[in-house]
């Protein structure tokens, strides 16, 4: 999608790009040949633009996400997405300043999990193998916490899935998002964030492998869904453009999940945290 975007260019908004879609510029080669209904003072700044765009393609998403609108930063998924990371974390006590207690890596292939008193320390150098992550509500949550948590700043290029979503109508946090695309999680259908913390309060008074298989099992599954939820993302606003149906994402296949959440902890936990 990128080589037929324009919106991330010097003033160039959504109606222009249309525009210069319906008129028959539908990619950066088309434009850098053609005559821009553009200032003539801005004509200079485009077409470097678009050059500069053409060597980001092959290394820089975040030429791109620095310059396109966070609800826009689904444009960068196919062309970078051997080099991204799905993310999620989970915390104690819910809410800004807190304690990690797990992070699950994704990366299409393999599931990366970091447990807080076993590997939490590991996670900031794998990390850095990514150039792009993939979170929902991450700007606002999962990224300012790491950030804090381990003293870093996080350098990859970011598409929040929350704001993605939003423009599709997808709202209702993550696990609404996932019952409007028809994905369901099965036993661990009701848990939520403050089943998490209780699962890992748990674990830490009573030593319960339960409740942190539990916990695990629902931080991997908030991660993987991610997946499947970024290519519905793409492809949905993608049928929206011009260019249709065509370089539509297959569905990913699930990968193998390393946990098993616990039925009878889980009936418990459901039990009493429910009004």
């Amino acid at each position: 999608m990128l080589p037929h975007t324009f919106c991330h260019l010097s003033g160039v908004g959504p109606a222009t790009e249309r525009r210069w879609w319906a008129n028959g510029i539908q990619c950066w080669e088309e434009a850098l040949s053609a005559d821009l209904a553009v200032p003539r003072s801005g004509r200079t700044v485009v077409m470097r633009e678009l050059e500069e765009s053409r060597r980001a393609l092959a290394a820089d998403p975040h030429f791109f996400t620095d310059r396109l609108p966070g609800h826009q930063a689904w444009r960068i998924f196919p062309h970078f997405r051997e080099h991204t990371a799905y993310l999620d974390i989970e915390t104690c006590p819910a809410g800004d300043f807190c304690d990690i207690t797990a992070i699950t890596l994704y990366d299409g292939h393999s599931v990366r999990v970091y447990v807080n008193g076993h590997n939490l320390d590991d996670f900031p150098g794998d990390l850095e193998v990514f150039s792009v992550l993939v979170s929902y509500n991450g700007r606002s949550f999962d990224i300012p916490v790491i950030e804090r948590f381990f003293h870093l700043r996080v350098e990859q290029a970011h598409i929040d899935l929350r704001h993605v979503l939003a423009r599709l109508g997808c709202r209702g946090g993550l696990k609404g998002c996932e019952k409007q695309f028809g994905i369901h999680r099965g036993l661990l259908d009701g848990v939520d964030g403050s089943s998490a913390v209780a699962l890992w309060r748990q674990y830490q008074r009573y030593d319960d492998q339960a409740a942190l298989q539990t916990l695990l099992a629902y931080n991997v599954e908030d991660t993987v869904n991610l997946e499947r939820l970024m290519v519905e993302a793409y492809n949905r606003h993608r049928l929206l453009t011009p260019f249709g149906d065509t370089g539509l994402i297959s569905y990913p296949e699930p990968p193998l999940l390393p946990y098993d959440a616990d039925a009878e902890t889980v009936s418990r936990l459901l039990t009493t945290t429910r009004p």
